[in-house]
């Protein structure tokens, strides 16, 4: 038995990862892929503590549900929308909590009607502001956490990009709704209702996969638009649609076995609504964060295994990306095309962001690139062309991470080895010579 579950174990984090997908047919190659995301999001989870931000998510939300609503609804009004129109937004949002969520929606609705964002003043209005896009900043640190991307977004693109969505979020939402409203109204709608099996079929499509498709779509559209990132649409429908499922599962789950006990009446009295409020709020993130988090290994899976250390650049290959990245930096800045941007670097050599943010980052610091000020940071050589020498390269990524207390001389020394490490040095610098990025990039027509 042992010697099974040894033999088991090594397939699954090895033997799996090594099989080569092009000798299998589509049916077989893709079985073997699903099992690799399956095995690969499991581990993920495992290591993300994603409870703690769904419960930090869940205090932040507490804090800034009713401006952002008040907000969000004096948007819609401005669209000719009231009251009446929007409150059943919250309730379907409040279903699974029953009696119970028509209550807390109608308590949530009265805070709102009373928080006047026209007599609130200039600083009122800010501190407003401040509270709604505060909530989006935190939700966009966990999705940036899951997505190992280290740097947020300027504050110059982090105001724009959040202010859009706050501005166009709530009118998206509500003409979907709006439109499928005016769909199941419509007259021919109303008559084939009436008709069997036709009314069965559309009280399922309009109460289960009408709802399940807008859920996902709204899942999918965070998934885009919130990371620091870039997420393709394929990953993220995948994410949305998965995340849309366990929405509509939990939701019932919760409704049928939280919601209808009676022990949180009788524990919690009159808090007991508080308390499952949270809870809801609590999955809901969960949810969310799980559904980025099959984003990302989805689109990343060749570059993930079974191993704790997930894809991870060697000494080599970080060398030859730092000369990669400067090479394509160099070329478009000699040939006046655009500029190289994080996002667009990542799309053109399919590697992590995380990797092509640690050499940019660590170029950079060695004053070998600039980063522009645009929306968009871009990036450009530091210095003219012929003044950039490929030993410079080279030797930004593999004195990487040396900080002053463990320089040469701070480090234990045998002779001997100081010989081979600097014959090693030596070496390097002789291959590579005066060569410049200058004469690199006019060895070659095009990239």
């Amino acid at each position: 038995m042992a010697e099974l579950v040894r033999k088991v174990n090594d397939f699954l984090s090895r033997g799996l990862w090594r099989i080569d997908l092009t000798s299998l047919d589509n049916f077989k190659a893709f079985i073997v892929r699903l099992i690799r995301l399956i095995l690969t999001i499991i581990r993920e989870l495992n290591e993300r503590e994603l409870n703690l931000r769904a419960m930090s998510l869940v205090y932040t939300t507490l804090l800034s549900l009713v401006p952002l609503m008040a907000f969000s609804f004096s948007i819609l009004k401005a669209f000719g929308v009231v009251d009446s129109q929007l409150e059943p937004f919250l309730m379907k949002f409040l279903e699974p909590l029953g009696a119970k969520g028509i209550e807390l929606s109608d308590k949530i609705m009265e805070f709102v009607q009373n928080m006047k964002v026209g007599v609130l003043g200039t600083v009122g209005l800010v501190l407003l502001i401040y509270t709604v896009i505060s909530l989006i900043q935190k939700i966009e640190n966990s999705l940036n956490h899951i997505w190992k991307v280290t740097k947020g977004r300027s504050f110059a693109r982090r105001l724009s990009d959040y202010i859009s969505i706050i501005l166009i979020g709530p009118v998206l939402l509500f003409a979907v709704f709006g439109l499928t409203a005016s769909l199941l109204g419509n007259s021919i709608t109303q008559k084939l209702s009436s008709i069997e099996p036709f009314g069965a079929i559309i009280t399922i499509f309009a109460g289960k996969i009408l709802s399940y498709i807008m859920v996902s779509a709204i899942f999918t559209f965070i998934y885009i638009v919130i990371p620091n990132s870039k997420v393709k649409f394929r990953s993220a429908l995948i994410g949305g649609l998965i995340a849309g499922l366990a929405w509509q599962a939990i939701g019932w789950g919760f409704a049928k076995f939280v919601v209808s006990s009676t022990k949180y009446a009788a524990i919690y009295s009159s808090f007991a609504i508080v308390i499952l409020f949270m809870i809801w709020l609590y999955l809901n993130w969960l949810i969310v964060l799980i559904g980025s988090e099959i984003s990302y290994c989805h689109q990343n899976l060749k570059f993930l295994s079974l191993k704790k250390q997930a894809y991870q650049l060697s000494y080599r290959l970080s060398e030859k990306l730092s000369l990669l990245i400067m090479y394509l930096i160099g070329y478009n800045y000699y040939h006046d095309k655009d500029r190289w941007t994080l996002n667009s670097l990542v799309d053109h050599l399919g590697i992590p962001q995380s990797d092509i943010h640690n050499q940019l980052k660590q170029l950079k610091n060695d004053k070998l690139i600039l980063e522009t000020g645009d929306t968009e940071p871009a990036y450009i050589p530091a210095k003219d062309l012929e003044t950039i020498k490929l030993k410079e390269i080279v030797d930004s990524v593999r004195k990487n991470g040396e900080e002053r207390i463990m320089r040469d001389n701070k480090y234990p020394s045998i002779p001997e080895i100081d010989s081979v490490t600097d014959r090693i040095d030596e070496s390097i610098h002789d291959a590579l010579g005066e060569e410049n990025l200058k004469n690199l990039i006019l060895s070659r027509n095009g990239i």
